[in-house]
């Protein structure tokens, strides 16, 4: 399952859309120019399971690697993959 971006410069997500419908998204917004923070997660019961959210996160912290910019994980499941993987621990 393919992960998307969008980012209009002051906030993005990265999704997952099915058939025009989303059906996974993780959302952020800028914090100046060197920090996105992420504020939420939702992923529909259709995904449930399939490890998707992960996924995005794992987006996040390659989109932050190639800018050079660090994440602020707000939203409590993006805390807690970082929490888990020690391997995403240099983009905070």
């Amino acid at each position: 399952m393919e992960i998307l971006q969008k980012d209009d410069g002051y906030k993005g997500a990265f999704y997952v859309e099915q058939g025009n419908q989303v059906l996974a998204e993780m959302t952020y917004v800028w914090a100046g120019t060197d920090r996105i923070i992420i504020d939420h997660t939702d992923v529909n019961a259709v995904l449930k399971g399939k490890g998707i959210g992960k996924q995005m996160v794992t987006k996040a912290v390659g989109f932050a690697r190639e800018k050079g910019i660090k994440i602020v994980p707000l939203c409590p499941f993006a805390r807690s993959v970082f929490d888990k993987v020690k391997e995403f621990k240099d983009v905070l």
